[in-house]
């Protein structure tokens, strides 16, 4: 091996901002990383293309030049892209960069350099969508196609395009131990995973789904980092002990050591933007991200995203994903509120499910009353300083004048799938007219509306955990949590092995809706969110109601009202949802010069509806829209 490197008054002067290999003129690279309590740090450089294991004679050792609070930097010239790299702390073992931008041969092995900004983005002129025009396709890469990649991703955009929604949203995308995960065990924020395609491959990815007119928004997790390959405490406190997660150690955000922890993060947020072009970031569980410093974090995260997009020209959304049900996430900063522009509600979801299904373990033992969806729709938490069972005590607080657009709600998605037993879809539970009733109330809702991948076509094939760490007692505590989640429930012995391939084999998209069933669900899917493009009210609504009616025979329907105001006068959409098991009157005639726009059980969305039935009558779990006749889909 070469002899330590000394290190050049030059490379002594290098520029403060970020950590990782940094990009500098010509063909060098600068490599800078906080490690503050070393005496040293080495650079351990591969000669050539070399990915072999350093401390060999393949990797020589470069001293790195000390600077201020504990960072320490080295520059190099003619650096290709694919350089193996790793780092050494006084002596110790090798480990990858904090900051890597690329691990190629997985989370161990050492980081390579990655010229993100070399990119040649061709976008088709795109410029982004205002947060009302979303409607978001959560998917995860490595199941939403047999191959697993950004780039077989790619030829499935026409089919989401298609099917009229304007977004998707990528589960993490961070290296993760092997090559199966949901992702949320990464322990390299800054590298895509390298069995997806890598950096290069995302950067495609999102390119192409601009060029079809779809936003991209990536799902970050800034609240913990994965137990496998996790070296962070060893180059700094990335990590505080006054807080727990239930998923590992709280990130530091408020103790000794927190400005450089802060400054890794908001560079991150700085990193998806300005080098991947992403429309939004999706912040996982921020109810686990602990800062009670002067300053949150969170609202460092949105300034970041603000600025860059400024930079862009175009608006990136930073969306919240909390159970807190508090508003403060959204307030203006002004108000002392952190200024996302919008957050979760689960309310609607364990509402609408709850009442369909009749469970009630855990969290669900606070729902199942219809007058909770009116409830959800009409101010989108349920639990707006209500008292809440599951809790025994009060939870959230109210909207105040927020808009639902604010608002990010679903029937299904990855967590309220993965996280049953057997990771088993809503298709699995309920009759096909109650998976129509439950479509028709996402999609009509005041809200951002969010489908998880494949349930627009009631795919069969589950989405159960999944993991691959290489750790035996990482991968034995992963099957044993498993299973005690459970264990209240008695289904510990069917829960699916996460570490098993076949478990994440079955998670794979089928991509089949030739039957009449999965066909015409999907087709009411496709004919309801085109209406949504093409009703001014539902874009653009300024005001919504929604109530229960009850009959002579206690019957139930929820009727739904969407009104605009505009030159021509008020326009109004209503929608009539049958919430029982019976058929019923439709509790009013339709509205004054309305056409009917919609019955859900019409044949062509795989109902029941006959020629023989009359159209003033809903069907069980049935419900119908009236709007103007100009609304009506050609």
């Amino acid at each position: 091996m070469d002899e330590l490197l000394l290190q050049s008054p030059k490379q002594s002067r290098l520029s403060p901002a970020g950590c990782g290999a940094l990009a500098g003129a010509g063909e060098s690279v600068c490599w800078r990383v906080w490690a503050p309590r070393a005496r040293q740090v080495e650079l351990l450089l591969a000669n050539g293309d070399s990915a072999a294991t350093p401390g060999d004679a393949d990797f020589r050792r470069i001293r790195m030049a000390p600077e201020a609070r504990g960072h320490f930097a080295h520059r190099e010239d003619d650096v290709p892209e694919g350089q193996r790299y790793a780092y050494s702390i006084d002596g110790g073992p090798s480990r990858p960069d904090p900051a890597s931008r690329w691990q190629p041969d997985g989370i161990h092995r050492p980081s390579a350099v990655a010229r993100l900004e070399r990119f040649d983005w061709s976008e088709g002129g795109w410029q982004g969508l205002p947060l009302a025009d979303l409607v978001i396709y959560e998917l995860h890469v490595g199941t939403f196609t047999r191959e697993g990649t950004f780039d077989a991703l790619i030829g499935r955009l026409a089919d989401l395009r298609e099917l009229g929604v304007t977004a998707i949203e990528l589960m993490p995308v961070c290296q993760f131990p092997g090559g199966r995960s949901w992702g949320y065990d990464l322990v390299h924020p800054f590298a895509v995973q390298n069995t997806y395609g890598g950096p290069r491959g995302l950067q495609r990815l999102i390119a192409a789904c601009h060029r079809v007119g779809l936003a991209v928004l990536v799902d970050v997790v800034y609240n913990h980092f994965g137990p496998e390959g996790n070296y962070l405490a060893e180059f700094g406190p990335y990590f505080t002990d006054r807080y727990n997660t239930p998923w590992g150690r709280a990130i530091n955000y408020d103790d000794a050591g927190s400005d450089e922890v802060r400054a890794f993060v908001v560079d991150n947020v700085r990193m998806w933007i300005r080098d991947f072009h992403v429309d939004g970031l999706r912040v996982d569980a921020v109810h686990a991200v602990y800062d009670f410093g002067p300053r949150h974090i969170l609202r460092e995260i949105k300034e970041a995203a603000d600025v860059e997009a400024t930079r862009l020209g175009r608006p990136v959304h930073v969306i919240a994903e909390s159970d807190l049900n508090d508003v403060r996430l959204i307030d203006p900063p002004e108000s002392g509120g952190y200024g996302l522009d919008a957050q979760w509600s689960d309310d609607f979801h364990h509402a609408v499910h709850a009442f369909l299904t009749g469970e009630r373990t855990r969290y669900y033992a606070d729902f199942g009353r219809a007058e909770q969806i009116v409830k959800a729709i009409n101010h989108s938490f349920v639990y707006d300083g209500a008292y809440s069972r599951f809790r025994d005590r009060r939870h959230g607080g109210p909207i105040g004048d927020h808009s639902g657009e604010r608002f990010v709600v679903a029937i299904q998605n990855h967590d309220q799938i993965g996280n049953r037993p057997l990771g088993d879809r809503l298709g699995t539970i309920l009759e096909p007219a109650q998976q129509r009733l439950a479509a028709g109330l996402l999609l009509l809702a005041p809200s951002i509306p969010l489908i998880f991948m494949g349930e627009e076509y009631d795919e069969t094939r589950p989405f159960p955990y999944f993991c691959s760490f290489a750790d035996p007692q990482i991968a034995e505590a992963a099957r044993r949590g498993r299973r005690q989640e459970f264990s209240q429930e008695g289904d510990e012995d069917d829960v699916p092995d996460p570490q098993s391939p076949a478990t994440f084999e079955s998670a794979k998209l089928s991509w089949s809706w030739e039957g009449s069933r999965q066909g015409g669900l999907r087709n009411l899917y496709r004919r309801l969110l085109e209406l949504r493009r093409r009703w001014f009210p539902l874009a653009k609504s300024i005001d919504h109601r929604a109530e229960l009616l009850n009959d002579a025979h206690g019957s139930t329907s929820l009727r739904l009202e969407r009104t605009i105001s505009s030159d021509g006068g008020k326009s109004r959409l209503v929608a009539i949802f049958n919430l029982g098991a019976e058929p019923q009157q439709l509790p009013e005639k339709k509205p004054p010069h309305a056409a009917v726009l919609l019955h859900s059980e019409d044949p062509a969305f795989g109902g029941a509806r006959g020629k023989a039935d009359a159209r003033d009558m809903l069907l069980p779990f049935e419900f119908c829209v009236f709007g103007p006749s100009r609304w009506s889909a050609p």
